[in-house]
């Protein structure tokens, strides 16, 4: 079978070559796929290391099943799970070790894989392999950050930095839940389809580099329920003084870099519940699929085509996700 090993830096990124292709063991299933996403996490991977199968995110068909798979038959659709062995319950370092695209296992960006069975879902024939492969990490953790532990609730106010894939999505989920949307973008032409989502209010960063004291004038002084942190240290503490007193933040991103000066005086002061997100089990991932909201993406590209994926992902001008079609089959 056709699949790409990352190189540890750019130009390319990956190289496209031929490796064996596994039958499934007992409580397996093999997936044919046909189509991977790019997040974030994945450029990280791609500049650190090399050697595997990159990419987390995908979709396709059951092409053989294990001994014992009773659930599943040849010809499902499905979509992976981020970390196929995690199905419910809480993160364990064990479980976080087998998230896909990461070193010793490989990922989606091939033309099949063998994962547990309890790692898929099967999706509805209304959803497409394209917007299917889009949901294990950026829409899980969309969905950790809105639903864990304290639920968004209709009438609350959810803070969204930028337009990439998780706060697009966070943006359908928490209008879907009734919430008041603040986003924030760079682009006006972003905001703008940003607001034909369904947000409610609308902050160009570029022009109010204050934009935590735009939040707070949208907010009659009090800041939002909840923020999606998606940036990291550089603007962490921008929305640690957008967010109200005993709101909470969800911190999953590191655009802007692990390592930063933290405001900590606000958080105690404030009583800000800080909690960190790593996407979620497969169990979210099924709900997510019966949310019945529709991704975003942003470009399709060709399976030989990766690289300049990569390089789009990379240069982030893209408004929810980048997609990479593996096959057309089915």
């Amino acid at each position: 079978m056709k699949r790409y090993i990352i190189n540890g830096h750019d130009n390319p990124w990956a190289t496209l070559g031929e490796g064996e292709r596994r039958h499934p063991a007992k409580g397996e299933v093999a997936v044919d796929i046909r189509a991977a996403s790019l997040n974030y996490r994945d450029l990280i991977v791609a500049q650190r290391f090399e050697g595997f199968v990159p990419v987390s995110d995908g979709s396709g068909v059951i092409s053989a099943v294990g001994e014992g798979v009773e659930t599943l038959s040849v010809g499902d659709r499905v979509v992976i799970g981020f970390m196929p062995g995690w199905v419910e319950g809480n993160i364990t370092e064990a479980r976080k070790a087998g998230s896909l695209g990461a070193p010793g296992v490989d990922g989606v960006l091939a033309e099949s894989i063998v994962v547990p069975a309890t790692g898929v879902v099967r999706i509805p024939d209304s959803m497409t392999f394209e917007e299917a492969s889009t949901l294990p990490c950026a829409g899980v953790t969309a969905w950790a950050a809105l639903f864990e532990r304290r639920p968004v609730q209709p009438g609350e106010t959810v803070l969204l930095l930028g337009t990439g894939g998780v706060s697009i999505f966070a943006l359908q989920l928490a209008k879907k839940a009734g919430a008041r949307v603040i986003i924030t973008s760079s682009s006006d032409e972003k905001l703008e389809r940003a607001r034909a989502l369904g947000a409610d209010e609308i902050i160009n960063y570029r022009q109010r580099p204050d934009w935590e004291n735009e939040v707070l004038r949208l907010t009659d002084g009090k800041g939002a329920d909840l923020a999606v942190e998606v940036s990291g240290p550089q603007t962490l503490n921008q929305t640690l003084k957008a967010t109200r007193f005993d709101g909470r933040i969800s911190l999953m991103g590191v655009l802007t870099g692990f390592d930063g000066k933290i405001d900590t005086a606000t958080i105690l002061e404030k009583r800000i519940t800080l909690q960190g997100i790593y996407v979620g089990p497969v169990a979210a991932l099924q709900m997510l699929v019966k949310a019945g909201i529709r991704p975003q993406i942003d470009k399709v590209f060709g399976f030989d085509e990766a690289n300049l994926a990569y390089d789009a992902l990379r240069d982030a001008n893209h408004f929810g996700k980048l997609v990479v079609e593996v096959s057309r089959q089915g």
